[in-house]
């Protein structure tokens, strides 16, 4: 039985009953949240019993979510989320941290954490029984929304600005999703996209616009929980998690599942989130500067696609998340965030641009103070470096070619 009790403006408050497909509020156009039943949870569950659960994915915490089992057992879609922590001990001391993890997201089936979106969406169109589920992306929720629909076999159509990298537009098309390219950017596919689902009745997955992309990325507030939370000793400081932000979905979605566990009264202590977008692609961060929730576009060109986003479609819940947490938002300029990829290499952590923003965002914080050394860190690595060769390929010196013989050799190691 489901715990999904409907749906609450961000802006107005205005509750809406949990109609089969609503998307932002029909009164003001501002992004629901997802109300669950949280007295209906704590009489039926305990976190111990989440704790305990054996499932090593994102499906663990269906209690949480506002869904009924999408089955899909046996297949990448139920293979989404509990990707892993990593904690380098060099990387530690060169940072001057006692407390360091990287949660790689890098490892989801389709390698980023849009999966984690995309596989509640999925679910949620197979729950209303949607004949077609539609998205824009520039890659990653575009991959992310044909893999979990290949996996269950879901009709998908993507709808992606031709200046995507070539590897992610293989993915999309390798998975069977009928892929459209658009001339023009990010934005541009985006509105296409809700004028596209209003003309032909298909389901929207559009992040920041579908409420259940929320609920998706929410699961990565629930394994922080249980991987690092639970463990910290009485009297520890907030865990800081910094997060690269585009359409601002990903760290108000993190932010609604820290606060679903704290109003279960299953968290401790709120972390602090800091929010790290491109200085080419800054319209949340710089609302934040502002100390306003209006969200002005911006001619977004940063090399980071993932996160390059004219308008974000969920910037005010994005603002928040940072602000009523004690976090802060920080820009750092493209050639930080290549230097990044390859610094996080180094320790055999291959992250694509977007994902390499979120460290970048932690070396300047460490150089502002604006986290110390006793400060508990953990950065989220949004996807696999694989996702963007060209990128990567400017991160490093290219290797050299010699001819195949021991004189060649000896002359390139000069010895």
């Amino acid at each position: 039985m489901t715990q999904f009790k409907g749906y609450r403006c961000s802006l107005c408050q205005t509750d809406f009953d949990p109609v089969s497909i609503i998307y932002t509020c029909p009164k003001c156009g501002g992004n629901l949240d997802v109300l669950l039943d949280y007295e209906k949870i704590r009489e039926k569950y305990r976190a111990e019993d989440l704790l305990s659960r054996s499932e090593d994915s994102l499906w663990k915490y269906l209690p949480l979510l506002p869904l009924s089992d999408p089955g899909g057992f046996n297949t990448p879609f139920r293979l989404s989320g509990w990707t892993p922590l990593y904690s380098p001990p060099i990387l530690k001391k060169s940072l001057g941290l006692a407390e360091l993890w990287i949660k790689d997201e890098g490892k989801n089936p389709t390698a980023s954490f849009k999966d984690r979106a995309s596989a509640i969406v999925v679910a949620r169109a197979r729950e209303i029984n949607a004949e077609i589920v539609v998205t824009a992306s520039t890659g990653n929720a575009g991959a992310a929304l044909a893999g979990m629909a290949a996996a269950i076999g879901q009709k998908c159509i993507i709808f992606a600005p031709k200046t995507a990298p070539p590897a992610k537009v293989a993915q999309l098309l390798v998975y069977g999703a009928q892929v459209i390219l658009v001339d023009g950017n990010y934005d541009s596919a985006f509105d296409l996209t809700i004028e596209a689902s209003k003309e032909f009745g298909w389901y929207c997955r559009n992040t920041g616009f579908n409420p259940f992309t929320a609920e998706g990325k929410k699961t990565a507030a629930f394994e922080i929980w249980e991987q690092v939370l639970v463990n910290l000793p009485a009297g520890s400081k907030p865990l800081c998690v910094f997060v690269s932000v585009g359409d601002g979905n990903i760290i108000s979605g993190i932010h609604k599942g820290f606060l679903d566990l704290q109003r279960l009264g299953w968290l401790k202590q709120m972390p602090r989130l800091f929010g790290i977008q491109a200085e080419k692609s800054a319209a949340i961060a710089n609302a934040y500067f502002d100390k306003t929730e209006t969200i002005t576009p911006v001619a977004a060109t940063t090399l980071a696609d993932s996160i390059s986003v004219d308008l974000p479609r969920d910037g005010v819940r994005a603002v928040r998340a940072a602000r009523d947490t004690g976090g802060e938002y920080i820009t750092v300029p493209d050639d930080q965030i290549i230097s990044s990829i390859g610094e996080l290499g180094k320790y055999g952590i291959f992250t694509e641009p977007a994902g390499a923003t979120a460290f970048a965002g932690l070396r300047k914080a460490l150089a502002e103070n604006v986290v110390n050394g006793d400060d508990p860190v953990l950065v989220i690595n949004t996807g696999n470096g694989l996702k963007d060769i060209r990128a990567a390929m400017m991160a490093v010196t290219a290797a050299p070619v010699i001819e195949p013989t021991m004189v060649s050799l000896k002359n390139h190691l000069k010895v």
